[in-house]
C-alpha cells in the first residue's frame, strides 16, 4: 500500500501503510515529515491483501473516531453547564394555567362523547380501508372539528346526527363559521361543553338538536364579544 494514502480528520493527518516489516520501514523512511505518533499492528500468517484491508479499514474509521470524540466532548461540556446552571422554577401563573387546562380537558372528556376517525367511520358506515378519509374531509370543510390528544384526533359525538347516518349536524358548521379563527379546536370543545349564560346556564352541546338557532345565536354573541373585547 502506498504511503500516500491518507485521511485528514479535524487536525489529524493519518496515513496508512501495510506490507512486510521491510516495506513499512522503507515507507516510513521516505516520509517527507516525521509523524508525532505511530500505531503499529502486527499480523502473523496473513496474506498481503489481508494487511492492506485492515490498514484501509482503520484509515476509513479515522473520521468516525474524530466525530465520536467531538460528540463526547460536547456532551461533557453540556453536562458541566447543566450542573452549574441553577434550574429556573416554573412561574406560579403558568402552573395555575396548566392545572386549569388539564382540569378542563378532563371535564371535556368526562362525558365519553368522543370518537376517533376510525370509530366515527365505523358508526357512519364508511369503508374501513381508509377510515380517516371522510372525517378529515368534514374537518377541512369546517363541518366538524376535532381535538388532538396524545397525537390522536377525537371528533365530538354530540356533533353527529344519529337520525341521519351520523353525519355532522348543520348547526356545527354554522357555529364554526361564527367563531371563524377566534377559537382553537380545544377552545371550541370547552365552549360546547361549558354552561352558557346566554343559554340560561345550559350547555351548547345539549341544545344542538332541540334549539340549534339558540346555539348559533350564543356563538354569534360570544364571537362579537371576542371581536370587540
Amino acid at each position: 500500500m502506498s504511503a500516500q494514502r491518507q485521511v485528514v480528520a479535524d487536525h489529524l493527518v493519518v496515513k496508512a501503510m501495510a506490507g512486510s516489516v521491510e516495506t513499512v520501514r522503507g515507507q516510513l523512511q521516505q516520509l517527507a515529515t516525521h509523524p508525532d505518533q505511530v500505531v503499529v499492528l502486527t499480523m502473523e500468517h496473513a496474506r498481503p491483501r489481508d494487511s492492506q484491508a485492515l490498514a484501509e479499514t482503520l484509515l476509513n474509521l479515522t473520521p468516525v473516531i474524530s466525530e465520536i470524540q467531538q460528540a463526547h466532548q460536547s456532551q461533557q461540556i453540556e453536562a458541566v453547564i447543566r450542573a452549574l446552571v441553577k434550574p429556573v422554577p416554573t412561574p406560579t401563573h403558568m402552573l395555575t394555567q396548566a392545572r386549569m387546562r388539564a382540569s378542563a380537558i378532563n371535564a371535556t372528556f368526562a362525558d365519553g362523547d368522543w370518537l376517533t376517525a376510525s370509530e366515527l367511520s365505523q358508526v357512519a358506515g364508511f369503508s374501513m380501508k381508509n377510515p380517516s378519509a371522510q372525517p378529515n374531509k368534514w374537518k377541512r370543510a369546517r363541518q366538524i372539528f376535532a381535538v388532538k390528544h396524545e397525537g390522536i384526533d377525537y371528533f365530538p359525538g354530540y356533533a353527529l346526527d344519529d337520525d341521519n347516518g351520523y353525519r355532522p349536524l348543520p348547526v356545527i358548521r354554522d357555529v364554526l363559521a361564527k367563531f371563524g379563527e377566534t377559537k382553537s379546536d380545544w377552545l371550541l370543545a370547552f365552549w360546547f361543553s361549558s354552561t352558557n349564560g346566554f343559554l340560561g346556564g345550559q350547555r351548547p352541546k345539549d341544545l344542538l338538536k332541540s334549539a340549534p338557532e339558540k346555539v348559533i345565536a350564543a356563538a354569534e354573541d360570544e364571537a362579537m364579544g371576542i371581536t370587540h373585547g
